[in-house]
């Protein structure tokens, strides 16, 4: 028979004391605590950020643009989608 510690059982979520509520309260806590590490960034480097992001989107989006062009292009003409 194997013994536990109190420190075991305290370890465990049905051992701690309090409820719902409390461990909202915890967890709200926690996340204003971390929330006041956030560093924000300048204008500067919001307005770097943002530009990158939409280079890099419209980068993405041409690509794929010219790839779903390609594969249709090769359905058509492995298909015959010709009208004519």
């Amino acid at each position: 028979m194997t013994q536990t510690r109190d420190t075991d059982r305290d370890s465990s979520p049905r051992g701690r004391r309090g409820g719902v509520f409390s461990g909202l309260s915890l967890f709200l806590r926690q996340v204003v605590a971390e929330l006041r590490k956030v560093v924000r960034p300048t204008r500067e480097e919001l307005v770097a950020y943002t530009s990158v992001v939409l280079v890099f989107v419209i980068a993405i989006m041409i690509y794929v643009s010219v790839i779903d062009f390609g594969f249709g292009r090769l359905v058509l003409f492995v298909f015959g989608g010709g009208g004519g």
